[in-house]
């Protein structure tokens, strides 16, 4: 059976019946086939989007409310469904997908939540009797682009908020997941949102930059979010600017993890074996340098190593904590990354090994700036520790980074940690905690080439309507001639 795309509420075919396959990264297996969209399909989504957004728009907000909290029942009810379809397509873990779920209807639960939250002001006006208003209105068609990395949550997060504000969207899923992210949109429709609020297509690798282009360039989008890689946010960015669209653009990261000499370094262990290792490290914010104090670095890293040494890895079918790769060529980069930093004197103190896309958790002691695993985002679990000389060189290593978007330190004192966290550069940091943490309700981006724009919170709501001046006049007010 193959995946179809979502238009306007019916579930449809690509133009000629044209489909892709996407392999388990594990079995080699097909694990979906899935609807290859054409330009004229890409078009048709936005077209549907565009006709349902007057009525939409005007929607009371406790129906839209109502409306999403039933999405976001009906997604916990699919839940073995987004699992099975989830782990054959990606290769992650059954834990990782059903948590995925379960804060992706949260997700929804808290963008029913905005609905009334959206605000506006009065303006002084120097006119005599003028009523003078910012107003907050939603922009139209919003195109979300989402990955395969946390395909349920970044999926779901790319049209909740801008659907609950009264807009309409388009979710072009992940060639790596079809399935998974269809079956979002079958939520909204399990719920009972009226034809064309959200639409979901899917296209062949092959077919990407040109359906991509076509729904950018569409005049009918008026805003576009993207989360995936600083390389191709590059080109949506681009994009988006020639065609006068704002864009929300979540890219990567190189997530720092600081411990300063006063840290609790059994705590820091533990926060950063999470951080690392969660979902084989496959997260934007997943924790890619271990920057620790000299003075304490070889209980952190004799500490850290074996743990990571007992983290069962394999067929995410299994008891294990660290799945497949998803990508294709992903097992043979970290064999890279792990060969590089052998060879310029890092110390390997845990994994190294790899079978297929399973890549055991790696630790590599030791790393210096001419190591690639010290400035290239892994996207996998091989993490270096790099070791510093005081707090004023543990700052400099964490913002020596083209990247900024979550971070983490470790340190007894708070004081002195919130002061650190004021001088990294990153859109989000944790104070003794991992570096891998979302919550729907707070402000979630990054700075440099981490992107820029903020999903959740009262961001959220910013980034999703725009303000229009309005104001109430005296129809016979004079004026000069």
């Amino acid at each position: 059976m193959t995946t179809q795309l979502l238009i306007d509420g019916a579930h449809r075919d690509a133009t000629g019946g044209r489909s892709f396959t996407r392999a388990d990264p594990v079995t080699g297996k097909v694990a979906t086939s899935a609807a290859a969209a054409s330009r004229e399909d890409a078009l048709a989504a936005v077209r549907a989007a565009h006709a349902a957004f007057p009525a939409w728009a005007r929607t009371a907000p406790a129906v839209r409310r109502a409306l999403l909290m039933k999405a976001a029942d009906a997604m916990e009810a699919r839940r073995d469904e987004f699992v099975a379809a989830a782990m054959a397509e990606t290769g992650a873990t059954g834990p990782w997908i059903g948590f995925n779920v379960t804060l992706a209807a949260n997700i929804l639960r808290e963008a029913a939540s905005v609905v009334t939250q959206v605000g506006g002001e009065i303006l002084p006006s120097n006119k005599p009797g003028c009523l003078s208003m910012a107003v907050a209105c939603p922009r139209g068609v919003c195109l979300g682009i989402a990955p395969w990395n946390a395909p349920v949550i970044l999926g779901t997060r790319a049209v909740a908020v801008p659907v609950a504000l009264g807009n309409t969207a388009v979710l072009k899923s992940s060639e790596m997941c079809p399935e998974t992210q269809r079956l979002i949109g079958q939520c909204f429709l399990d719920a009972g949102f009226p034809p064309g609020v959200v639409n979901v297509i899917s296209n062949a690798p092959e077919d990407a930059a040109e359906i991509v282009e076509t729904l950018i360039r569409a005049p009918e989008v008026r805003h576009v979010n993207f989360t995936g890689s600083s390389k191709v946010g590059r080109i949506i960015g681009r994009l988006a600017g020639e065609n006068l669209k704002p864009a929300l653009l979540e890219l990567g990261g190189k997530a720092p993890f600081v411990v300063l000499d006063d840290a609790d370094v059994d705590a820091a262990v533990n926060a950063a074996i999470f951080g690392c290792y969660m979902n084989q490290g496959q997260i934007c914010m997943s924790t890619e340098r271990l920057i620790v104090d000299d003075s304490i670095a070889d209980e952190f890293a004799r500490k850290f190593a074996a743990r990571a040494a007992e983290l069962p890895a394999g067929d995410p079918r299994g008891h294990v904590v660290l799945g497949a790769l998803c990508l294709p060529g992903a097992g043979e980069r970290m064999d890279e990354l792990i060969a590089d930093a052998r060879a310029r004197g890092g110390k390997v103190l845990a994994g190294g090994t790899r079978d297929g896309a399973v890549v055991a958790a790696t630790v590599i002691d030791n790393v210096t700036p001419e190591m690639r695993v010290y400035a290239e985002e892994s996207f996998g679990p091989v993490k270096p520790i790099i070791r510093v000389k005081g707090e004023e060189d543990a700052l400099r290593v964490a913002n020596e980074s083209e990247y900024g978007l979550s971070s983490a330190v470790f340190s007894r004192d708070i004081k002195r940690a919130m002061a650190f966290a004021d001088r990294l550069e990153a859109g989000i940091c944790h104070i003794n905690g991992p570096t891998v943490n979302d919550e729907p309700q707070a402000p979630f981006g990054g700075v440099k080439s981490s992107g820029y724009g903020r999903f959740g919170g009262k961001a959220g709501i910013a980034e999703f309507t725009e303000i229009r001046w309005v104001t109430v006049e005296d129809p016979n007010q004079h004026y000069p001639f």
